[in-house]
């Protein structure tokens, strides 16, 4: 059984303006865990997004009616065959099922958040826990010899 390498946790307020904190901790835990075991600049960059979209989501939709000062708590976990992001908020569950995929050239408000969500990770999880909060669970499977 696969274990886990290495992990890391940050807790931020629900603000938007943090954001550059919390992409410039992922990259930080990036340089000093997946670089050196073959992930590509493409992958983390796809990472990085999925993280700041994950992050943008709880803060702008989850967290919209609550205090700023509710707190999101994001998780990484390295493993050796993938890493995974998960991204805790306080806010009203919600059925991601739900959201219609945007038609291709047309343009619709919302949405596309999820969209993107899909089309950059290898595994996308949303689900309510047993104490009360939502966890979006972000996979990337590692890529051997791959630019992906």
């Amino acid at each position: 059984m696969l274990s886990i390498v290495q992990q890391d946790h940050l807790a931020v307020k629900s603000e938007l303006k943090l954001l550059n904190q919390v992409q410039q901790w992922f990259e930080l835990f990036c340089l000093q865990h997946l670089s050196q075991l073959g992930w590509s600049e493409s992958q983390l960059y796809r990472l990085n997004l999925a993280l700041a979209e994950g992050f943008t989501n709880a803060v702008r939709h989850a967290h919209r009616a609550l205090p700023p000062e509710t707190t999101i708590d994001i998780n990484v976990s390295l493993w050796l065959d993938r890493l995974e992001i998960r991204i805790w908020d306080h806010g009203k569950p919600f059925d991601p099922n739900a959201i219609a995929e945007p038609e291709p050239g047309t343009l619709q408000v919302g949405g596309y958040g999820w969209f993107l969500l899909r089309r950059l990770a290898d595994k996308v999880v949303y689900e309510r826990d047993t104490d009360g909060r939502n966890c979006l669970l972000i996979v990337k499977y590692a890529l051997k010899n791959s630019a992906v």
